[in-house]
């Protein structure tokens, strides 16, 4: 699994740390939650025989993809002829897209 880095809000997460330990944890699981199930939506995840989309995993603090080929999917990979076959970067836009939700997440949380 890749661990992601969260820019711009290490303020935000330091504020709910320090307010609950509990409620920062449950934040992030829930974010990790989010990128499980929107993976496993149609077009969540490139689809050739349902192995990748059928490897992602969730422990509820980590989320990825356990299928060898995911990273040649996700980041591009060289053919036996030599030509590249461009990334996907199928994870990387489900973690963009739950940025602005986990950051709302984190503010809401803080005003409770």
């Amino acid at each position: 699994m890749t661990g992601l880095d969260w820019k711009g809000l290490p303020e935000l997460q330091r504020a709910l740390q320090e307010k609950s330990q509990t409620d920062f944890m449950q934040v992030g699981r829930k974010s990790m939650l989010e990128i499980y199930k929107r993976g496993q939506q149609t077009g969540g995840t490139p689809v050739d025989s349902n192995e990748l989309r059928m490897s992602m995993r969730t422990d509820g603090y980590e989320v990825g993809y356990m299928a060898e080929h995911g990273p040649h999917v996700e980041y591009g990979h060289r053919t036996r002829s030599g030509s590249f076959v461009q990334g996907q970067f199928f994870l990387k836009r489900n973690v963009d897209t739950q940025r602005s939700i986990y950051y709302g997440d984190l503010k809401s949380q803080l005003r409770k």
